[in-house]
């Protein structure tokens, strides 16, 4: 019995701190979905940015894939207050750096090849 009524106040527990922290969320004015989002974008900067550092030997197909997916994060970020994300900036910035030249190499190639 006493085990039963630990076991229930356990679970009372838990449910109080998932309402408290959706109620959080809240007040700072974004969706539970998108600071779900947020929290999955940072783990996939964080292998775009071990990636990132030889973005040059890329195949287009990895271009491709690195375009994609850093485009996913920067949306993902986006949504959230910045102060959210201000200790992951450097990486950030980072990504979005490579993201801008991957963009140029493509359509210097395309207009190369258009040119010819």
């Amino acid at each position: 019995m006493i085990l039963l009524i630990i076991v229930y106040i356990l679970i009372l527990i838990v449910f109080a701190l998932f309402a408290y922290s959706v109620m959080q969320i809240k007040l700072a004015g974004m969706n539970v979905k998108d600071f779900w989002d947020f929290i999955q974008a940072n783990q996939v900067l964080e292998s775009l940015y071990k990636v990132s550092k030889g973005y040059e030997e890329m195949s287009q197909k990895e271009q491709i894939v690195f375009l994609m997916e850093a485009e996913k994060v920067f949306s993902a970020f986006d949504k959230v207050p910045n102060v959210l994300w201000e200790d992951e900036y450097q990486k950030y910035s980072k990504i979005l750096e490579i993201y801008k030249n991957i963009k140029v190499l493509r359509w210097n190639k395309e207009a190369a090849i258009n040119n010819k």
